[in-house]
């Protein structure tokens, strides 16, 4: 037989301090709706502090209400059963209204449907309206409310995680503004618009390009566009981060209370997965791989409340559980993984393996409902790859100690001068490098881990008796260390290979919560080693080397690294005394306790060091006023003029239109060998462009390194339809201007004299629509 885990959450007690009835006394139910109302008012706080029109906000909440959660909700408790609270189900509910979400998408886009997809939530509803066995899943049958100091603490970490958003949202305003963009969120709101099309999909930046890349994320945003009415790049800058964020949290919570039985557990992981950041402690580099929240990479984000949904439902398979019709869920949520971030299923089919592992060797048996599961994962990570994977993906190689001279001690030594080529298996330098370079090399991945000690600690359970047993232990154990192997054993010229490791740093928060949990500590002790942790964090000055050798840095490397393991032994010695004070005059037989409480205060001291870390860098930057851009910065600002030609463009143009530029680079002007990666004419223009930047083409990636460059510095994969689109402005003629207006559907030019000469003769051939400073908008006759 197969050991038991803690019991689902729709099938464990309420917690001894939950008040009984269906939703406690009035008092706690007022003071739980104070709690939730507090994280809203931050959010539309936030939103306002930062320009958003408030009937873009309205119009959000309702969708996000309406057309996610609640659809959702109801088929959650179809599927998997009512946790026995509200708050749970509303986030598990949210995850699933996200999948339900991609599938009604998907329908609209293959049909050419899309005005009908704002109504896609109607029958859904309808059916448990009408269905008399699905009526019941509209109540909670059987309530087991949380505590209100789970939902204060909660609502914490989200109000929290707001405050985050919040300098994300202040650093990147609404368009049209004089800013520099960070390239992939110009590159991802063009895809947003590609996405409100009808399949097959194209890459925008290249008209006639099949589109590859993990792009779930912008079907979420481009759906969440056509259902609201709201421009793609306010849905992208503004009001899609927190809600998906705020479901990865509910979830987290909800997974951690299920893993370890205790309902404060759920507030600790949350915290530890979403404000917590690798520790510094006065490191003079940061250990990449920092928190899994992005505003600059919506894919990231928006991987985790669909992973760790997934992650629940294998959680429930490992320790030998029925899921019912929640198997449904695997091959959804596994698919939607897979095409959100590519980086996201590997981890977990690696767990699920070991656990499988795990269960067959102590069951003495094939484990064929594991076995299901993995196939099942590993069909889905297939056709995700099919369907979604290319560019990015597909420049990803092995490279043992990969993710070394990307980090500053080994960039600045043994690095230095290593190029840009991927180089074989080992980094540059290290194969000829010799023991010493071996020996540095071990001391950089020792550095690394021990900033990152929040997220390991947890491991540690499967070396307690009680949970070395339990397969969900060596699920997220098994995933987490193969999130960090394949961030050091794979390169990638942008250093995409760490996604592997955000991609479980949630993982790693649920073991480490399990442990505490497991501790069964006193809270003062949890309180004062926190605070330790935390002014650990705050108070310890910076150590940068005196000079750029191995020497100088393998000394700045071992002070951080030591701090860690000397607050380790402060926060367990402080613990053990605290909780001697708690036993004095009737102390328990055995030491037990003594390491219970050591345990408790290392894994608080390390999660409240973290979470301080997280914080001190929201704290600093929220109360920055707007930046003007400094004359370094300003050749690579997308200017107001050019940002208002796009955006009239796109108030202007028919969606099907094709649009001609000459704008490819950044900085704008076009030279060879440029960063061509300037994506605002497809972002905020929010058409197909004949030629605009191929920085991110498969042919780019491809050639890495190739006579010297980088991949967006490779010259254009077609140089003559390149040359060609360049004619349009350079030497128009009647003739040309005909051809791409029949052969490549250009029915708009966007000129910048900025990046390159323009014709006149092309105000003479062409209809002048816009201009704006250097920008000239023309439409075809």
């Amino acid at each position: 037989m197969l050991t038991q885990g803690p019991p689902l959450a729709s099938d464990a007690p309420a917690p001894h301090d939950a008040p009984a009835g269906r939703g406690g006394p009035p008092a706690r139910r007022v003071a739980a709706a104070l709690a939730w109302a507090t994280v809203l008012a931050a959010l539309v706080a936030g939103w306002w502090w930062t320009g958003t029109p408030g009937g873009d906000v309205a119009r959000y909440v309702a969708y996000w209400s309406l057309a996610l959660v609640l659809p959702g909700t109801l088929v959650h408790r179809a599927l998997r059963g009512s946790r026995g609270n509200l708050p749970e189900d509303l986030g598990y509910g949210a995850a699933v209204g996200l999948l339900l979400e991609l599938a009604a998408w998907a329908l609209a886009t293959a049909t050419g449907t899309q005005p009908a997809l704002r109504w896609w939530p109607v029958p859904v509803l309808a059916l448990f309206v009408a269905v008399p066995r699905l009526r019941r899943h509209w109540r909670i049958a059987q309530p087991r409310p949380l505590p209100l100091r789970w939902t204060v603490a909660v609502a914490g970490v989200l109000v929290l995680v707001v405050a985050w958003a919040a300098v994300g949202w202040r650093a990147n305003p609404l368009p049209p503004v004089d800013h520099v963009y960070y390239q992939d969120l110009l590159y991802h709101l063009g895809l947003v618009h590609e996405l409100t099309r009808t399949m097959p999909f194209e890459l925008p930046q290249l008209a006639g390009e099949p589109l590859r890349y993990h792009y779930l994320v912008d079907a979420h945003l481009a759906s969440a566009s056509m259902i609201t009415g709201t421009a793609p790049a306010t849905v992208l800058l503004r009001l899609w981060l927190v809600p998906v964020a705020a479901t990865a949290v509910v979830v987290t919570a909800g997974l951690a209370r299920d893993l370890s039985g205790r309902w404060w557990a759920g507030p600790v992981a949350a915290a530890t997965a979403y404000l917590g950041v690798s520790l510094s402690l006065g490191s003079a580099a940061t250990a990449s791989g920092t928190l899994p929240l992005s505003v600059e990479s919506p894919s990231q984000t928006y991987l985790l409340p669909l992973l760790l949904l997934l992650t629940g439902v294998c959680a429930d398979v490992v320790r030998g559980r029925r899921p019912g019709w929640g198997w449904v869920l695997v091959p959804a949520a596994g698919l939607a993984v897979a095409g959100a971030k590519s980086s996201g299923l590997p981890p977990l089919i690696a767990g699920v393996a070991l656990a499988g592992v795990v269960v067959g060797r102590r069951a003495r048996r094939v484990p064929w409902a594991v076995v299901s599961l993995f196939a099942v994962l590993v069909a889905a990570m297939a056709v995700g790859y099919r369907l979604f994977a290319g560019g990015g993906a597909g420049v990803l190689s092995p490279q043992v100690f990969g993710v070394l001279r990307f980090l500053a001690p080994w960039r600045e030594t043994v690095g230095a001068g290593g190029g840009i080529a991927a180089g074989g298996l080992l980094p540059p330098g290290l194969a000829a490098a010799g023991a010493a370079g071996w020996l540095f090399a071990l001391a950089v991945l020792g550095w690394w881990l021990a900033l990152q000690a929040p997220r390991y600690v947890g491991v540690l359970l499967l070396a307690r008796r009680g949970t070395r047993g339990d397969p969900a232990a060596w699920l997220l154990a098994g995933a987490l260390l193969a999130g960090a192997g394949g961030a050091w054993s794979f390169f990638h010229p942008s250093v995409s290979q760490l996604y592997f490791f955000l991609a479980v740093v949630p993982f790693g928060a649920l073991l480490t919560a399990w442990l505490l949990a497991e501790a069964r500590p006193w809270w003062p002790v949890v309180a004062v080693a926190a605070t330790v942790g935390a002014a650990a964090q705050w108070l310890l000055d910076p150590l940068a080397p005196s000079e750029r050798t191995r020497r100088a840095w393998l000394w700045a490397m071992a002070v951080p690294a030591g701090r860690v393991l000397l607050l380790a032994g402060v926060a367990a010695l402080l613990a053990v005394l605290l909780a001697g004070l708690r036993h004095r005059g009737g102390r328990p037989a055995g030491a037990s306790w003594r390491a219970r409480a050591a345990v408790a205060g290392v894994v608080a001291a390390l999660c409240g060091a973290s979470v301080a870390g997280g914080l001190e860098w929201t704290a600093r930057r929220i109360g920055d006023p707007p930046r003007a851009l400094t004359a370094a910065e300003r050749p690579w600002a997308l200017t107001r003029d050019e940002a208002r030609a796009a955006l009239w463009l796109d108030a202007h143009a028919d969606p099907a239109d094709v649009v001609a530029t000459n704008v490819h680079c950044r900085p704008v002007r076009t030279v060879a060998h440029c960063d061509a990666r300037a994506f605002w004419v497809s972002g905020l223009g929010g058409r197909r462009t004949l030629v605009e930047s191929w920085g991110y083409t498969d042919e780019a990636l491809a050639g890495h390194a190739r006579d010297g460059f980088s991949y967006p510095r490779q010259p254009a994969p077609d140089p003559e339809l390149f040359a060609r689109n360049e004619r349009l402005f350079t030497a128009p003629t009647a003739p040309e201007l005909d051809r791409a207006r029949r052969e490549d559907g250009v029915r708009w030019l966007l000129a910048d004299s900025a990046a390159g000469p323009v014709s006149p003769e092309l105000a003479r051939l062409a209809e002048v629509g816009f201009v704006a400073g250097p920008v000239t908008v023309y439409r075809l006759r």
